[in-house]
């Protein structure tokens, strides 16, 4: 009988991690793997093994992520996506997949990320919205938080919007855009880079609420990204604001 030749196929998800530990296989808790991994299982027979493009936090959403498998099998990618959407829970989808090289890896070969965080800035809570903005009640000026964005533009050492706990030890990232835009009383912070620190979009989203109530601006924020000390920043914002946009490769 002939061989099949191995694949890897590259599949795109969407998910809101509401209800995950993160992406990352954990020992008793459900993951977005593990609960990707059920459906390859059910798919192709054999729980096959998965690598992502990114280690999201319990509660981080997304967009577009990226992940790849190998496999003997000639499945189509247009069959396998219906097949795993079947077999996936509500909250997670396959929307694309296709073939890429062998030595492909969806991590160490993306150019870029972008992440979104969205901020229910209202008063009074949105009950719809509860798992996906974060709730800040007072009074945010966006034109502040925008201008004040700009001092991440660049390649900095970003040590200080990173979380403790971390065991890179490279700190350096270059960020290519970072607006802050209002859309009704929705404020969406988008940060485009190279790559990104252990919470550091939390990390300055947090510092930037700071620039939209008035008490920080572009100078501030390129003193705290000098210091490179943690402490400096502002507080790390809950990960349910936070979504995985887009994965360049």
């Amino acid at each position: 009988m002939e061989q099949q030749t191995q694949r890897q196929l590259f599949l795109l998800l969407s998910f809101k991690g509401t209800n995950y530990h993160g992406f990352q296989v954990q020992e008793n808790a459900v993951t977005i793997a593990s609960t990707v991994q059920d459906a390859v299982e059910k798919v192709f027979h054999k729980r096959l093994d998965i690598k992502g493009c990114s280690r999201t936090d319990a509660g981080v959403h997304a967009n577009a992520f990226g992940l790849t498998l190998k496999t003997d099998q000639a499945i189509p990618c247009d069959a396998l996506v219906r097949a795993m959407n079947v077999n996936l829970p509500a909250d997670i989808a396959v929307f694309d997949c296709y073939e890429v090289p062998l030595d492909f890896h969806p991590r160490y070969s993306c150019k870029g990320k972008q992440y979104v965080y969205k901020i229910w800035n209202c008063s009074v809570r949105n009950p719809f919205l509860t798992d996906q903005l974060y709730h800040f009640k007072y009074p945010l000026d966006v034109n502040l938080m925008d201008q004040a964005a700009k001092a991440f533009l660049g390649e900095h050492d970003f040590s200080a919007f990173c979380s403790s706990g971390s065991s890179v030890q490279d700190h350096v990232r270059r960020i290519t855009q970072a607006d802050v835009t209002r859309e009704g009383n929705i404020v969406l912070f988008s940060v485009t880079g190279n790559g990104f620190l252990y919470n550091m979009v939390r990390i300055m989203a947090g510092t930037l609420l700071l620039a939209g109530q008035g008490k920080l601006d572009y100078a501030g924020i390129v003193k705290i990204i000098e210091g490179k000390d943690r402490a400096l920043a502002g507080q790390t914002a809950p990960a349910h604001g936070l979504c995985l946009n887009m994965v360049y490769y």
